[in-house]
C-alpha cells in the first residue's frame, strides 16, 4: 500500500466518525506494510475528552505490540494533532506524522504551541503536512455547517 492508501483509510475513519456525530477526524498507524491500528474520534460516544482518533489509534497499536513505544511506526491523521495528541505521538516515539488539514485553532504541530519544537519535547517525528488537505478541510467544513443548520 502507498501513503495515499493509508490516508484513504484515515479518511474512511473520519467519515465513520462524522456518521456517528463525532468531529470527523480519522487516524491510522502503520508499521512496515502492516496497519497496526485505525480509529476515528469517539469523544461524545465514550464521554471521554481524550478519545481523539490519534489517542485511540496509539492505544490500539500499543496494545497490539504490547509496548508503549511505537518506534518505526507512522501515523496518518486527517487533521493536525492537538497538544495532547502531539505529546502522545512524542511519548510513543512514532517515526513519522502525516496529516491533512492544518488546525489554526487547536493544532499544535505547525500552529499553536508547536509542540515538537519545544525544548521539553522528548521525541520529534518527521512531519509531513497537507496530505489530502482539501478533502480534510471540506469534510470538517461540511460537518460543522450541517451542525449549525440543525
Amino acid at each position: 500500500m502507498t501513503r495515499r492508501d493509508y490516508m484513504a483509510l484515515a479518511f474512511a475513519e473520519a467519515e465513520a466518525a462524522a456518521a456517528r456525530g463525532e468531529v470527523p477526524v480519522g487516524a491510522v498507524i502503520v508499521s512496515g506494510s502492516s496497519v497496526l491500528a485505525s480509529a476515528g474520534n469517539r469523544t461524545r460516544e465514550l464521554n471521554d475528552p481524550t478519545a481523539h482518533a490519534e489517542m485511540l489509534a496509539i492505544r490500539e497499536a500499543s496494545a497490539k505490540l504490547s509496548s508503549e513505544r511505537l518506534t518505526g511506526a507512522d501515523l496518518y491523521v486527517t487533521l493536525e494533532p492537538c497538544t495532547m495528541c502531539a505529546a502522545a505521538i512524542s511519548f510513543a516515539r512514532l517515526r513519522r506524522l502525516y496529516f491533512g488539514a492544518a488546525d489554526e485553532k487547536g493544532g499544535a504541530v505547525i500552529n499553536g504551541v508547536r509542540f515538537f519544537s519545544s525544548e521539553t519535547c522528548h521525541h520529534m517525528p518527521e512531519i509531513y503536512s497537507g496530505i489530502g488537505e482539501v478533502r480534510a478541510s471540506a469534510l470538517l467544513r461540511d460537518f460543522f455547517r450541517e451542525r449549525r443548520e440543525i
